[in-house]
């Protein structure tokens, strides 16, 4: 079912190790920033760095909020990570179970109004 009203997203969010990970998870389902995160160990990525080729063992947390809280969610991994330049992209979720939805919603805290 499509839910437009809460904004649902996907973070993906690569870290060095499962420590990190869980690290940043709790953090953020801790501060209501997202509902809840998953993590998969395992990951190969292969990318350019600073005109070099990498190839690095990595985890990847995989957490569910909305897009309104993004800028809180951007900051916090920020803080907390070790990567100078972490990855932390938001894929829109255009349609899911109503219930999961309102819960991602009922479960993060839309930043205060001045």
């Amino acid at each position: 079912m499509l839910n437009n009203n809460s904004d649902p997203v996907v973070i993906l969010i690569t870290c060095k190790d499962a420590t990190e990970a869980e690290r940043i998870a709790g953090s953020l389902v801790d501060k209501r920033l997202i509902a809840c995160g998953n993590i998969t160990t395992g990951i190969t990525s292969i990318f350019q760095w600073k005109g070099k080729i990498e190839n690095d063992q990595e985890v990847l947390l995989i957490a569910k909020s909305r897009n309104e809280i993004m800028e809180g969610i951007i900051a916090e991994v920020k803080n907390l990570h070790s990567y100078e330049t972490p990855e932390i992209i938001a894929i829109p979720i255009v349609s899911g179970s109503s219930e999961y939805l309102e819960w991602i919603a009922a479960e993060t805290t839309p930043p205060q109004s001045d």
